[in-house]
């Protein structure tokens, strides 16, 4: 059988709450807010509590595959584990193709934020830089997550300043807001997606030390520190610019600051978004690289990807060909039109998630059987409530994948003899 070198065991339980809570607070708390009131109106606070609870479902099954499969691939291990190697593989592959296509769309947004007019060359040399961050180890991309995150919190606290210091032009809108209840399901899909950064944390389970105590603990810190800020901010912003005002707004937390007092910070907000753009970019390389080498250990990708060496022990293959591929799809595609489908490849490995934990046998008592099974519906409730472009994207991705690893299992069998 053959063996693959292990990578080193780097991370506590700060650094690997940083990595999760940094994909939480990418470029999308800058954005999210909007389209999500635009569906919903004031009902939006809603729609944050129904994704945080079906994040927490997720985070609680996640917690728990990772304390018994502390390695490195988090949900594809798991649904290979529990429920068999197509569920495991599912999982995987919408995770890789979803992600990498996050990839790329997260390097755009920081190039239209830093330089529009140069915004493709400036994304990718962001996705070249920060791949050469992760080929530094492990501790080093953790170090750089955390200056990042520093920065995204200082904004968010700036941007909470000068909401509450006012004036504050929602109290003189009118009622007439938009949205409706029946917009309250899609957009908690948006905002669900705002919570997906612990999977990242569970994609490094070989790399952290003690991974009983630490993974479940830097998923719930980073969960519930991304819960009270995105629900602390979708509150102040309903009542500092008002549901109408919000839904129509491009760039909210940047509207927010502007029409303060303290608006002569708009820069610090743009500097903000900037950050939290390359802390989502870089913890998703991270994560992406880690999930296609545990594939290519079980042979579902290419065995060259297991590959891990270097000085620093990480999946050098894994992440040079994600970031070609990044590179490939920023210099091919508009990668903003495209991404939307990338929501329905989440739900689904979450899905899966919550399939395999309801198959442990041996739980804690504050996880319950019945709650992998409300995270299991609440994920296809809400796939199936993106928009129909979105679901026959993936899953048309889903269906290449699936044929491809069909096609190659056949052709690995041996011929029958005579």
């Amino acid at each position: 059988m053959q063996t693959h070198q292990r990578l080193q065991r780097r991370l506590g339980v700060f650094d690997a709450t940083a990595i999760g809570l940094g994909s939480m607070l990418g470029a999308g708390v800058f954005v999210v807010f909007s389209p999500a009131t635009a569906l919903a109106g004031p009902l939006m606070i809603v729609s944050v509590l129904i994704a945080g609870a079906i994040a927490y479902c997720n985070a609680m099954a996640s917690a728990q595959l990772a304390i018994k499969y502390p390695a490195s691939g988090g949900t594809y291990i798991y649904g290979r584990k529990q429920l068999g190697e197509w569920p495991g593989f599912i999982a995987g592959w919408g995770f890789v193709t979803g992600k990498t296509a996050s990839c790329a769309a997260m390097a755009l947004t920081f190039g239209h934020y830093v330089t529009p007019e140069y915004a493709t060359p400036v994304a990718v040399s962001a996705v070249a830089v920060l791949t050469g961050v992760n080929l530094m180890g492990i501790t080093r991309t953790a170090l750089l997550t955390k200056i990042l995150l520093g920065i995204v919190l200082a904004t968010l606290a700036f941007v909470t300043a000068a909401a509450l210091a006012g004036p504050h032009p929602g109290a003189a809108a009118s009622d007439g807001s938009q949205g409706s209840a029946w917009g309250i399901l899609p957009a908690a899909g948006l905002m669900f997606f705002a919570f997906a950064g612990y999977a990242r944390i569970a994609t490094l389970g070989e790399e952290v030390r003690d991974p009983d105590r630490t993974i479940p603990r830097a998923i719930m810190a980073a969960l519930a520190a991304a819960f009270v800020i995105y629900l602390g901010l979708a509150v102040l912003l309903l009542w500092h610019l008002s549901p109408v005002r919000l839904a129509d707004s491009v760039s909210p937390l940047l509207d927010a600051v502007s029409s303060s007092g303290l608006n002569a910070g708009g820069p610090v907000v743009q500097a903000g978004a900037a950050a939290a753009c390359l802390g989502a970019l870089l913890a998703l390389i991270t994560g992406v690289g880690r999930t296609a080498m545990a594939m290519a250990r079980e042979r579902d990708l290419p065995a060259p990807l297991a590959r891990v060496g270097g000085r620093h022990t990480v999946p050098v293959v894994a992440e040079l060909s994600v970031a070609a591929a990044v590179v490939a799809l920023l210099l091919t595609t508009d990668v903003l039109t495209v991404v939307g489908f990338s929501s329905f490849g989440v739900l689904i490995y979450y899905s899966v998630t919550n399939a395999a934990a309801f198959t442990l046998t041996e739980r804690p008592g504050s996880a319950p059987r019945w709650l992998n099974a409300v995270g299991f519906a609440g994920c296809l409730l809400l796939a199936v409530t993106l928009p129909l472009a979105s679901v026959a994207g993936m899953a048309a991705v889903l269906a290449a994948g699936v044929a491809g690893r069909f096609l190659v299992l056949r052709l690995r069998k041996p011929p029958l003899r005579p």
